[in-house]
């Protein structure tokens, strides 16, 4: 079995716990969920129980969810401390060691 780092562990937990509460607050049940997405209600339940899944799998669930375009948003590097500081800068074309 491949070592899951705790930290990773949490926070599929915390994403499922907030699918689940999305979904409930758009109510839609398992199915609606899985059968919009295209994939399958045990995969819908794997996400909410923070169990891995396919990435796909994960972007077509957050989208019936809403929840995709404030996933990718969160992901911005401009949005953090680093990015923001060095936003100033020219971003490099290429990176070298």
């Amino acid at each position: 079995m491949k070592y899951t780092p705790t930290k990773v562990s949490r926070t599929l937990r915390k994403l499922g716990e907030h699918t689940q509460i999305q979904r409930k607050l758009l109510r839609l049940t398992l199915e609606d969920v899985a059968i919009r997405a295209g994939v399958n209600i045990n995969t819908v339940r794997s996400i909410e129980s923070g169990k891995p899944v396919r990435t796909d799998s994960l972007f077509a669930v957050m989208n019936i969810l809403q929840l995709i375009d404030p996933m990718i948003e969160a992901t911005n590097p401009y949005n953090t401390m680093l990015g923001m500081s060095r936003a100033i800068d020219e971003l490099p074309q290429r990176v070298r060691r």
